[in-house]
């Protein structure tokens, strides 16, 4: 399928996967089993350029195009899964100042960022409003010139170790979503308490915190105008679908490679596994089903690098993306037998980090309600 990316995305895409095999792919078992941030990556993800590589050139980014970049996420994500989670939790931070800040704002905040110099995280989440920002609780008051936030957000990735975060907040709560306002907070913010990790099921390595806050911040933190948070929210939002989509790809794509190489391996009754139907119609259906995956992605990354609106196509290929990494990860440990149950090889990763996909960056469940939208309203 190299006809639908061109020379300058390929090469991107074969420098990430080069990366990816050297940087990531030989940690990965020992960061999921410690369950230990990514800090050792840090350095080296910076290097390469995989913190900008959603920023434009002009904030020291790698200016890659919407396709290149969900290329290379999907090479970062089939080396670790966790690792990549927590540079596209970043992306999240970048992308909503770069869509709605300021001059001062972007050259404050973007090329460290994309330097690997500060890490970033979304706040969007709350204890009791998931799936609908719109129910968030959180508030921002004006006070001596500026605000304070108070409330509190939920599984926010990054956070433990983000040097700044974009955080949403109610500024005129009688206005639903029309009354949510972004901001950025500094990390070191007096009033900012971050909580001990989660311990998830699957990438263990990205982690995600409980962020209380009863805080100040001056008013130039403001991001857009007031009431504009939540337009912010979901632009990015669509965005990070399509990387979430290409985070699947890389899972994915990661299990069926470890599915083919075992049924030529594995001998049983004399002959290859690969020989008999069953396997073979097996891994015919991933293979199919992740090529479809990647059609959808590279569709709705194509749309979005043209200008045109793509939240139908994000959501499509989240959805389908997600749900189809989780079918072709547990075949694949399906095929390796007990052997995919252990530790010893990396199936029971792969199943374990795919499940999250599901969930963050909208349920499959809210995907569903997007595309019925267009479809039907």
């Amino acid at each position: 399928m190299d006809f639908l990316y061109d020379d300058d995305e390929r090469a991107l895409r074969d420098a990430a996967r080069a990366f990816a095999a050297k940087e990531l792919a030989p940690r990965a078992a020992e960061a999921d089993g410690n369950a230990a941030f990514p800090d050792g990556h840090m350095d080296a993800l910076a290097a390469f350029g995989a913190m900008g590589l959603n920023l434009p050139e002009a904030f020291g980014g790698a200016g890659a195009s919407a396709v290149g970049l969900a290329l290379a996420v999907e090479a970062l994500a089939a080396g670790c899964a966790a690792t990549a989670s927590t540079v596209t939790a970043h992306f999240l931070a970048t992308d909503a100042i770069l869509l709605a800040g300021d001059a001062a704002q972007k050259t404050r905040y973007l090329p460290a960022a994309a330097e690997g110099r500060a890490l970033g995280a979304f706040a969007l989440t709350e204890p009791g409003a998931g799936s609908d920002p719109a129910d968030m609780t959180m508030r921002a008051e004006p006070s001596d010139g500026g605000y304070r936030l108070y409330g509190a957000k939920h599984f926010i990735s990054n956070a433990g170790s983000a040097d700044f975060l974009v955080v949403f907040a109610k500024t005129a709560p009688e206005a639903g979503h029309r009354g949510i306002s972004a901001f950025i907070v500094a990390r070191d913010t007096p009033g900012l308490s971050i909580g001990p990790a989660e311990a998830t099921h699957g990438i263990r390595a990205s982690h995600a915190f409980p962020v209380q806050f009863d805080c100040s911040v001056p008013a130039e933190s403001r991001l857009g105008e007031e009431g504009s948070g939540f337009r912010t929210a979901l632009m990015v939002l669509d965005r990070g679908r399509i990387e979430t989509a290409a985070l699947a790809l890389g899972i994915a794509g990661a299990a069926l490679e470890a599915a083919r190489a075992w049924v030529e391996e594995r001998v049983v009754s004399g002959q290859p596994i690969a020989n008999f139907q069953g396997i073979r119609w097996m891994v015919a259906d991933m293979s199919t089903e992740l090529d479809a995956a990647r059609l959808m992605t590279w569709r709705a990354a194509r749309l979005r690098q043209q200008g045109e609106r793509f939240t139908r196509e994000a959501a499509m290929a989240k959805l389908y993306a997600s749900e189809a990494a989780g079918r072709i990860a547990d075949g694949a440990l399906q095929i390796h037998g007990g052997y995919g149950y252990t530790t010893a090889l990396p199936l029971e990763r792969y199943v374990r980090d795919a499940r999250i996909l599901r969930i963050y960056e909208g349920t499959s469940e809210i995907q569903r309600n997007i595309i019925a939208r267009f479809e039907l309203d």
